[in-house]
């Protein structure tokens, strides 16, 4: 079932249909795919210098948003962690304008739900590969936005937050299609002629989605929320943070664009800008009009949602304490290697970033030897240099600090307890006015009370704690206790300990936690894959949702039944 303008959805259906069936198949199969290259000279050889050209374009101007009821005010808050002067000023979102866009976005609902989830699908896969050609483009924003060095935003900024979007297609055409469009029921009535009735099934989308963005990963948290929000037949709102307004304006555009072309609605997604202070999100949350909400970002305002936002199904991603458990290993340097990468990568300024580091007392066993809980410190710390040691190196895994709180919180970390590794000041020569640290390892005593202020708060940012610990039994138990109070969107470990591994599996099932164990070669902890890795589980504090499954989507409409009496 198809409208709009039918011949031209026919043709994304066939355009896309292939891709939509391999992406059915990866999320099946969890095996390795994507149709989203991860290497820059992928996208053609000039393809570089025109990404950046129409980034540099966007600089100093205004973003319109052709169609988009708006106020008549513009704002510009976006400022490069990287100290380039971006001046890109956005339709500025007030209540007027919320009041006027609001109905227009329903108005186009019932043509949307029409499309039905092939259709709708087909559009979707569609804008990501449009968006998916200006990948170099994406790229410069994400990194003038988040503070992220180029590779990691070309990556985690392009491919891999296309494949958590088409990933999301996926889940959300799965789920819509486990009910057939009609059938026929018939119910046998012995001499009587039997009851005949004939039965449409239809998904329908819930009504208008708000997606909430965030500073550090705009698009790669973002994609999941707005792209199963419009497979599955709502409109999409667009509420960007202030301080990464660009690659989620990029992308309204381009959504707007091939709705527009595909005979459907523009208004179905519109963007949300406002200016510093405005505190929008808090009013829109509320509105009876909005009925799903993704939100990424601190716990204090993803805990308000979750209790306030009552007329919506609310997916929050906050904050927690990710914590890694070290009890014995057969390949210490591997295991150094691998922490000190994890710990490094963008500036640790992800949500999926260890910050425990919980260490017996009495040491670990190793390949080379019993390593005292000092000497694995110092190791780390040791490692941590090694990887750091070259500025241009550093540069390419730091990236910048995306702001004033996250540079504050590594400041006051030597209050927290002792400093083992010390942080550095890297410079950039590209970008002279960039804010680059190395991270900072502080060590605390478990068996301190005060040290709960350091290893029992999220501390966002380059700064880790060594915890040391009575014994592997101590370091379950407030492994445990921190899954349970804190959340965490990863946990590792490591031991040689078929004992401990399941000890450590258990508490992470009872505690719904997703586990690395025994990481030591290119895989990280504080990465994930589309198609194949669950990011976050829904089962503890730090998120209500996981991207993606099921029920990442499932919520995102309803089965609506139309019953007729057939003809005897």
């Amino acid at each position: 079932m198809t409208t709009g303008n039918g011949s031209t959805t026919a043709q994304l259906i066939t355009k896309h249909r292939p891709t939509l069936d391999r992406a059915l198949d990866a999320i099946r199969t969890r095996e390795f795919w994507t149709p989203h290259p991860e290497h820059p000279k992928a996208y053609g050889e000039g393809a570089p210098e025109e990404g950046k050209a129409a980034f540099d374009a966007l600089r100093g101007s205004r973003f319109e948003v052709p169609g988009q009821p708006v106020s008549g005010e513009w704002t510009a808050t976006e400022v490069s962690p990287y100290g380039l002067e971006m001046g890109i000023s956005y339709p500025r979102t007030d209540e007027g304008a919320i009041d006027a866009l609001l109905p227009v976005m329903s108005g186009g609902l019932p043509g949307w739900r029409q499309a039905g989830p092939e259709g709708r699908a087909a559009v979707c896969l569609e804008i990501l590969a449009r968006i998916s050609a200006r990948t170099h483009e994406f790229a410069q924003a994400v990194m003038h936005t988040s503070g992220q060095a180029f590779m990691m935003a070309f990556q985690a900024g392009g491919p891999h937050a296309q494949d958590r979007g088409m990933e999301a297609v996926a889940y959300a055409y799965a789920e819509q299609t486990r009910t057939p469009e009609r059938a026929v029921w018939e119910k046998p009535q012995g001499k009587r002629d039997p009851l005949r009735v004939t039965k449409e099934f239809t998904a329908a989308g819930r009504g208008i989605a708000l997606l909430i963005g965030c500073n550090t990963f705009p698009t790669w948290n973002g994609f999941p929320g707005f792209f199963a929000s419009l497979a599955t037949g709502n409109a999409v709102l667009v509420k960007p943070h202030p301080r990464a307004v660009l690659p989620l304006a990029l992308t309204v555009r381009i959504a707007r664009e091939v709705l527009a072309e595909a005979g459907f609605a523009a208004d179905l997604v519109a963007l949300a800008a406002e200016a510093e202070g405005d505190g929008i999100a808090k009013n829109l949350a509320t509105r009876p009009e909005i009925k799903v909400i993704d939100y990424t970002g601190g716990s204090a305002f993803g805990e308000w949602l979750e209790a306030n936002a009552r007329q919506a199904q609310v997916h929050t991603e906050k904050s927690g304490v990710n914590t890694v458990l070290l009890d014995s290993t057969d390949d210490y340097a591997g295991m150094l290697s691998n922490l000190a990468f994890s710990l490094s990568l963008y500036s640790g300024q992800m949500c999926t970033t260890p910050q425990n580091l919980l260490i017996p007392a009495g040491g670990v066993a190793t390949d080379a030897g019993h390593k005292s809980y000092d000497e694995v410190v110092a190791d780390l710390g040791a490692a941590v240099s090694k990887l750091l040691g070259d500025d241009a190196r550093a540069n390419a895994l730091l990236g910048a600090i995306v702001g004033d709180q996250v540079r504050e919180r590594l400041e006051s970390a030597s209050s927290l307890g002792e400093v083992a590794l010390p942080s550095r000041a890297v410079e950039n020569p590209e970008f002279p006015d960039a804010t680059v640290r190395t991270p900072a390892i502080v060590k605390l005593d478990a068996a301190k009370p005060e040290a709960e202020a350091g290893y029992l708060a999220e501390c966002f940012g380059p700064v880790s704690f060594a915890v040391a610990v009575g014994s592997t039994e101590d370091a379950l138990t407030l492994l445990r206790r921190t899954l349970r109070e804190k959340g965490a969107m990863t946990v590792a470990a490591y031991t040689t300990s078929a004992e401990v591994e399941r000890q450590v599996e258990e508490v992470c099932f009872d505690e719904s936690a997703q586990l690395s164990l025994n990481l030591t070669g290119g895989v990280y902890v504080n990465q994930t894959a589309g198609f194949s890795d669950f990011h976050g589980s829904g089962g503890n504090p730090a998120a209500n949702c996981t991207l993606c499954d099921g029920a990442f989507v499932a919520g995102r409409f309803r089965v609506v039944e139309v019953r007729r009496m057939a003809a005897s």
